[in-house]
């Protein structure tokens, strides 16, 4: 995959992520609107979160970071790339039909390790409902995560991008329906989710079999490719269970704190959308080219990938993390402050935010580096760097929040994200030069930084001179469009005007997308 075809890939996989994230603050906004962050939001918060985070252990995080690998290397070099394919769907459903049966009926055990100060509480009988309603998205959605890698190792990265929006447009549309019905709007958000797992899953397996893998439902067998595969897959398992079990500790936290999980939930939502659209795509279009590249010693072009990847990630990045700690409160207060959700709510989430702002170049950095080490199959090492980063945020979440309180989670979210991030860049030097950034990035990067800075002032300024409009009602949209537009045009204009990066790459890429 030449440079500018990474760019349009990349390109296409943001698009669709970025009309995702943009339906899931539309989303967040509804269900904010109509549950608060009261017993109801933050049981949904803790439900929701719980297939998710074992999708993330499982398919997306694990299985797919030994899979695509494995399944690129095949496609290169003529194998059976198919069959491979069905073998490990086999293998995947059954586990995953095995965890379903066991979380319904461990549930209440689930919910309280997940959030134990909920006990005796309200929310711990509805997180406890809606666990055992939501739990079977994990099938659907982790064999569709499997699918998608399908597609993304043949360079099909529209509709695996795309399947997400099906989520957001369902639970959406579901919320409407029960608000204009007259009927309980939270369980109809709940049920909607495994609807739309199954949606997600039947489209991305049409689009595969158009592809020309139509995989089939076969008996699980132990071939000594699984068990290769599920040897690579464990310690990218284990390293999946660590970063999940920062999330559990953040939460753990969080819940002895009243609204805490709901304003740490909402806070994440914000900064993900950044994350999503930049670090996310990028890693998906990123692992099967260096995939590819190495099984056709190309060590040139994948130091050209790389390097391009952390450009156009960064030059997108940066930006960002400025505009989410100098503008957080206006971001918040428009997209999230209405119905049940009050100004203090808005301010407590503000404050997430920018401390996530923080933290953001680094969770995008990690997306980056991390397909160095999986397009080798060497899953144990990023493992390793995971337990350390899960110390440290261990160690300042429980020894920060005596003295801060509910926010020491976020604090140590975005420390360990650091962490995670330097230990990744000095591993990877082991590879050479393949895992070096060329010259042109570094002599780029601090341009962007320059750029961004410029950026960061003028949007403070301005936020002052709109202060009034950005908090009036009516007024505040069309006062945040202006403060984000003014953003992005002193951004673009510093960064053209300093080298930082050069429009005409965005358009050949564009124009290339356009042009397939």
């Amino acid at each position: 995959m030449k440079p500018i075809r990474l760019i349009s890939g990349f390109l296409t996989v943001g698009v669709w992520t970025l009309a995702s994230r943009i339906l899931g603050f539309v989303r967040d906004a509804m269900i904010l609107a109509f549950l608060g962050t009261g017993p109801a939001y933050e049981a949904f918060v803790v439900a929701f979160r719980l297939p998710n985070m074992f999708r993330r252990f499982f398919a997306e995080g694990a299985f797919n970071m030994a899979f695509i690998p494995m399944f690129s290397r095949k496609l290169e070099t003529g194998e059976d790339a198919g069959g491979f394919a069905e073998e490990a769907m086999a293998g995947l459903a059954s586990v995953l039909i095995a965890l379903t049966l066991a979380a319904q009926a461990g549930m209440p055990w689930l919910i309280w390790g997940l959030a134990s100060g909920f006990a005796g509480q309200e929310q711990f009988a509805l997180s406890v409902e809606f666990g055992r309603i939501t739990f079977p998205y994990i099938l659907f959605i982790s064999l569709a995560a499997l699918l998608s890698g399908v597609l993304n190792a043949t360079g099909r990265f529209a509709a695996a991008a795309a399947a997400p929006v099906l989520l957001n447009v369902m639970v959406i549309g579901g919320m409407a329906a029960a608000a204009l019905a007259g009927v309980d709007v939270a369980r109809a958000l709940i049920w909607t989710i495994p609807v739309a797992g199954v949606a997600q899953f039947a489209l991305v397996w049409i689009v595969a079999a158009r592809a020309g893998f139509a995989l089939r439902p076969r008996r699980p067998r132990l071939t000594p490719e699984l068990k290769r595969l599920v040897a690579i897959a464990v310690p990218a398992a284990l390293a999946g269970g660590v970063v999940q079990v920062n999330l559990l500790v953040g939460q753990q936290v969080a819940s002895y704190f009243d609204r805490a999980v709901g304003w740490l939930f909402a806070a994440d939502r914000l900064y993900q959308l950044p994350l999503g659209v930049v670090g996310i795509a990028i890693g998906v279009v990123l692992l099967p080219d260096l995939s590819r590249r190495l099984a056709a010693r190309d060590d040139t072009g994948g130091r050209d990938a790389l390097s391009r990847a952390a450009e156009v990630s960064l030059a997108l990045t940066v930006p960002a993390a400025v505009a989410l700690v100098v503008i957080p409160l206006p971001l918040v207060s428009v997209l999230f402050e209405r119905g049940a959700t009050t100004r203090t709510d808005s301010i407590a989430i503000a404050l997430a935010v920018a401390i996530y702002g923080l933290g953001l170049p680094a969770f995008v950095l990690q997306k980056i580096l991390q397909p160095v080490f999986f397009a080798r199959e060497d899953t144990r090492t990023p493992f390793r760097y995971a337990l350390v980063a899960m110390v440290v945020n261990a160690v300042l979440a429980i020894g920060l929040a005596p003295l801060i309180g509910w926010i020491a989670p976020a604090i140590a979210t975005s420390a360990a994200g650091w962490a995670m991030a330097g230990l990744l860049a000095i591993g990877a030097r082991r590879f050479g030069d393949v895992a070096r950034f060329d010259a042109r990035l570094h002599g780029r990067i601090w341009r962007i930084c320059a750029a961004s800075a410029i950026m960061g002032a003028a949007l403070w300024g301005l936020a002052r001179a709109l202060e009034g409009a950005l908090f009036a009602a009516g007024w505040r949209y069309p006062a945040l469009a202006v403060l984000v537009l003014a953003g992005m045009a002193v951004y673009f204009a510093a960064g053209q005007a300093i080298g930082a990066f050069r429009l005409a790459e965005f358009r050949a890429a564009l124009s290339r997308r356009g042009a397939r």
